[in-house]
């Protein structure tokens, strides 16, 4: 019976690889958990006072003017 010789090992580079594609794999999993746990990371708000605007002006009747309206520019906190 013949002992495991230098020929059945992996190279260091191979070591590396798989050592650095796990790595990958824990860090991408640990982001995705972190990640599907808020879900307020993922909700879409308008970034400036324009794009407010722009967004509820359709809402508004003929005549009316965002000032009437301060529930539009208060951004949900």
């Amino acid at each position: 019976m013949s002992g495991p010789n230098d020929k059945d090992r992996p190279g260091p580079h191979d070591t590396l690889r798989g050592s650095l594609l796990f790595l990958v794999f824990g860090i991408s999993m640990l982001a995705f958990l972190i990640a599907i746990d808020r879900p307020e990371w993922f909700v879409l708000k308008p970034a400036t006072g324009t794009a407010v605007a722009m967004s509820a002006a359709p809402k508004l009747t003929p005549g009316e003017t965002n000032s009437h309206r301060k529930d539009y520019f208060s951004i949900n906190k």
